[in-house]
């Protein structure tokens, strides 16, 4: 990926390889209301901290650079090119409101569809016309009327790219863009395929030919480490703040960390820029990206990240417990697929 990009700096012979990574993303129209302005900033802030200590340590730290978070999965596709092989813990921070370090993620797949109809007068002869919008218009009325037969933690949504050219023309061509979510992959792609009949409806019904497109990365489900949560979980408090543990109804969204964190150990915690009631991916949290509180916080995530480092670099057993914990959750989620 054109601005990805990897930084290493090693410090004496042999030792863990642990890496922080940077997002930098903005939203269209929104900008850093995800934060990943204080994520990349983080980032850099904790590898030149371990820069300072590193003479005194054996290991290697890298800053690890993943775009494209947002849509593009660009942490999968770096997965894929070995980008995160050899290394023993991969970290990031996200601004939040609320600090968290044991926060899971939803899996999530990203699907084109297309319709394909006959353009003609809607007025003098409807009837000579294949309306594509009818068939989108039946896919999304079957989305609605699947969401009472899913899982409470899957979700389905999307935007209608295209719809039309003019009122007076049966569309011949609409274009729309869907997610689909839920917290394991398996039930995901059940519910990829529940949303594939949805689109044929639509095909049916109308007479419109469907294009369905799944994108060949998709977001892979948070697998946050536990023994690093435990690390990142003492550091946190040694620095004044008070981690929650998620509630059983846990709302999330998705990730390209999780695809990470399912090669190597790895863990995405949370630290709070604003107050409880102000969501990401809004106008309000972009400002808090950018005000004092997010400073404190890029700062705060920075240190937990570098002293966490030190703890693998520096207490013997502590990787090695990193690494079996791993493996054990590995097992566990192979027996639930």
């Amino acid at each position: 990926m054109k601005t990805a990009f990897v930084a290493t700096r090693t410090g004496r012979s042999g030792g863990p390889r642990v890496a922080f990574l940077a997002e930098y993303d903005a939203l269209p129209g929104l900008g850093h209301a995800c934060g990943h302005n204080l994520i990349a900033a983080s980032a850099i802030g904790a590898g030149l901290a371990m820069k300072a200590v590193l003479p005194e340590l054996a290991g290697t730290i890298q800053v690890i650079g993943t775009p494209g978070e947002e849509g593009r999965a660009g942490k999968a596709i770096m997965a894929r090119a070995g980008v995160f092989e050899g290394l023993d813990a991969a970290m990031m921070v996200h601004p939040s409101n609320r600090c968290m370090t044991r926060r899971r993620s939803l899996t999530s797949f990203k699907v084109n569809v297309e319709y394909l109809g006959k353009a003609s007068h809607a007025g003098s002869a409807p009837d000579k016309g294949i309306n594509a919008l009818d068939a989108m218009i039946v896919m999304f009325g079957s989305i609605g009327v699947l969401r009472q037969q899913l899982r409470d933690d899957a979700r389905v949504h999307g935007i209608i790219r295209h719809g039309g050219d003019a009122s007076n023309i049966i569309p011949a061509y609409t274009s729309a863009r869907l997610a689909v979510r839920a917290i394991d992959t398996a039930y995901t792609r059940e519910v990829l395929e529940k949303v594939r009949a949805c689109a044929e409806a639509g095909a049916l019904a109308s007479g419109a030919r469907l294009e369905f497109k799944v994108q060949d990365v998709y977001y892979e489900g948070m697998m946050p480490n536990p023994r690093l949560a435990d690390l990142f979980d003492a550091n946190l408090e040694t620095l004044g703040l008070t981690v929650n543990l998620p509630g059983p109804n846990e709302r999330m969204g998705s990730t390209d960390m999780g695809n990470v964190s399912q090669v190597v150990p790895g863990l995405h915690p949370y630290i709070p820029i604003a107050p409880e009631g102000v969501a990401g991916h809004t106008a309000e949290f972009a400002l808090a990206a950018m005000s004092p509180a997010g400073h404190e916080g890029l700062v705060q995530a920075a240190k937990a990240m570098a002293m966490t480092a030190v703890d693998l670099l520096a207490v013997p057993g502590n990787v090695e417990q990193v690494w079996k914990a791993f493996e054990e959750q590995k097992v566990d989620l192979a027996e639930r697929d």
